[in-house]
């Protein structure tokens, strides 16, 4: 009984044309001991995205240097030499992939909370 109540009411408000933002929807949706704060600059997934993707980047990068140490020492052993490059552009690739990411994710987390992202116009509901 009480679904058939909240479905009524919801397709009420969906035939009255409600034209609310993803934020609005979220908010919501959210419990009542559910945090305020989950998109946004400062928000939860912002900040787990950045850790994790910085933690990416960060092992790309001793990978990198790995990689230099490992070609240089090879000695001019071409087995040794190839896995050394590969080691370098697998790094490199790492790098390029948490960059991507990076935008990615803050582009969709701008696009949750309903602010512009950077250089942008928020857009506005009319």
């Amino acid at each position: 009984m009480l679904l058939g109540v909240i479905f009524v009411l919801e397709s009420s408000a969906l035939a009255a044309g409600f034209s609310g933002t993803m934020s609005d929807g979220a908010g919501a949706a959210r419990g009542v001991d559910m945090p305020t704060d989950l998109f946004g600059q400062s928000g939860t997934f912002s900040t787990i995205s950045n850790v994790m993707l910085f933690l990416i980047g960060a092992i790309s990068v001793i990978m990198l240097i790995i990689g230099g140490i490992r070609y240089v020492v090879s000695g001019g052993d071409s087995t040794a030499v190839q896995a050394a490059k590969n080691t370098i552009l697998y790094a490199i690739v790492g790098i390029v992939v948490a960059l991507l990411a990076y935008a990615v994710v803050n582009f969709v987390i701008s696009s949750f909370a309903g602010t512009p992202a950077s250089g942008g116009v928020a857009p506005t509901n009319t």
